[in-house]
């Protein structure tokens, strides 16, 4: 605050910090070369400068060197090193690690698959609010994957990840209300989020929206598109507080 923003000055900074042995000036120098932010992309400089941060304990790092061991970038390709890490950041309580090392053991990626494994890391990062563990955490509870069957929990789920703007769980919580699944069917609701989910590029509530418009009453549309709207406009005043959308 209070000067130009200079990608380049502030690598100058982190590497004089990171030289010095100052972790999370580590993890922002690799967070540089790793997205080319003041500095020309570099993506084994990147996993160097994240692999000392996360020796030194910085939970951003570990899971960015989780990452970078999942997608072999910078890096030879290790699933079970990507474990490794994200659990070191997960046992910090760091969501998006949760969530990840959640993905690994439903896939069986890196560890033994653990259906059971996966939904218990959903539920740490999905209580701190990360949409895509909430939504994931909806698709187990409408499956039976990992836990008992119970569509009314996973409409909970995915309503809080269509809260925050999940199009998946949109879509998702839309075929909900369609089919009176874990929830009463409301077809108006339906619409609603078929509506939202397809204005975020989601192509199979567009086809719902489709379906939708056909039996729907001309009133019943209506509703249902002011329902959206309404959504949409809170949505923006939570989000960008009150501005528009960049």
């Amino acid at each position: 605050q209070g000067v130009v923003k200079n990608e380049k000055e502030a690598v100058k900074w982190y590497r004089k910090a990171a030289q010095a042995g100052v972790a999370h000036a580590e993890y922002n120098l690799g967070v540089c070369y790793d997205l080319g932010q003041g500095v020309v992309k570099n993506e084994k400089e990147a996993v160097k400068w994240y692999r000392k941060a996360a020796q030194a304990g910085v939970a951003d790092a570990q899971n960015n060197l989780g990452l970078c061991y999942d997608n072999g970038q910078g890096v030879v390709k290790n699933e079970k090193e990507a474990v490794k890490w994200y659990r070191e950041a997960a046992d910090q309580g760091y969501a998006r690690a949760q969530f990840n090392l959640g993905n690994s053991y439903r896939k069986g990626l890196g560890v033994g698959k653990n259906e059971k494994e996966a939904v218990k890391w959903y539920l740490k990062a999905a209580e701190q609010g990360l949409a895509g563990a909430q939504y994931n955490l909806g698709v187990c509870h409408a499956n039976g994957q990992g836990v008992v069957k119970n569509e009314k929990e996973a409409v909970k789920w995915y309503r809080e990840a269509a809260e925050q703007g999940s199009a998946d769980a949109q879509f998702n919580l839309g075929n909900c209300f369609a089919l009176g699944q874990g929830v009463a069917k409301d077809e108006v609701e339906a619409y609603k989020w078929y509506l939202i989910a397809g204005a975020r590029g989601n192509v199979n509530a567009r086809n719902g929206m489709d379906c939708l418009e056909k039996e729907l009453a001309p009133g019943d549309r209506r509703a249902g598109q002011n329902r959206a709207k309404e959504w949409e406009a809170q949505f923006d005043r939570n989000v960008y507080g009150g501005g528009k959308r960049p």
